[in-house]
């Protein structure tokens, strides 16, 4: 039988206000979606083995993300931009997701995701949710296709991290009723940061450091514990 919820009550935050306001934030590739989307786009690039293998180093905290990403967007060079329209159709949000945060929605909660993934994706995701923040990376575009670089800020743990705690304080909500929720050890210090950290069908190092972890892929559990909290 699968472990479902492992809570390690050591690592727990204790909470003073039983119905807070709260502010969930979460990873994309692998957590808020099934799929990991530069693989995808590896995949229809001709190089998704050697890009997907680079993806399962970097979660496992084995290469420095940003590195890890540079390597990966710069093997889609020449890759046409009207692909990521067909990697769009082909993902998938992750079963319960979309109750997960039509509940935290109702209970007037904000939702956030943190991706090192890309806009072009992400922004699809967000609007079909209706997700209250995003940040993800940008591809870089020229003639109609994709240069292998990106735009802007790399998105890093780092980034992630201070998303979070910037929109806490934008949304009036302390840092002790803050979820956060991701699958990779890019995730690992917004998890240990926030007031409830949960590992999601996460990498072993991922498992070891967050204070609960959800082993099956269903995240409506997310707020079965919050509601046990």
């Amino acid at each position: 039988m699968h472990n479902q919820t492992l809570q390690a009550p050591n690592n727990s935050p204790t909470k003073t206000n039983a119905n807070p306001r709260r502010l969930l934030v979460m990873d994309v590739d692998s957590t808020l979606i099934d799929e990991e989307v530069i693989d995808l786009i590896g995949d229809a690039s001709g190089k998704g083995a050697l890009i997907s293998d680079i993806t399962k180093r970097a979660m496992r905290g084995e290469l420095d993300f940003r590195q890890a990403l540079d390597e990966r967007v710069s093997l889609l060079k020449g890759v046409p931009v009207s692909v990521l329209e067909d990697v769009f159709k082909e993902v998938h949000f992750t079963n319960g997701a979309l109750d997960m945060i039509a509940t935290a929605h109702d209970r007037g909660w904000t939702v956030g995701v943190v991706s090192g993934g890309f806009h072009e994706i992400v922004d699809g995701l967000v609007a079909q949710a209706g997700i209250d923040h995003a940040i993800a990376n940008s591809l870089q575009v020229h003639d109609g296709l994709l240069t292998g670089s990106t735009v802007g800020e790399t998105v890093t743990k780092e980034t992630k991290l201070r998303a979070l705690r910037a929109w806490a304080e934008q949304d009036g909500v302390d840092m002790a009723d803050t979820v956060a929720i991701g699958d990779g050890a890019n995730d690992i210090p917004m998890i240990l940061a926030a007031g409830t950290g949960i590992a999601f069908c996460a990498k072993p190092a991922v498992r070891k450091a967050a204070p609960y972890t959800l082993n099956v892929r269903d995240l409506r559990q997310v707020i079965s514990i919050i509601d046990g909290l």
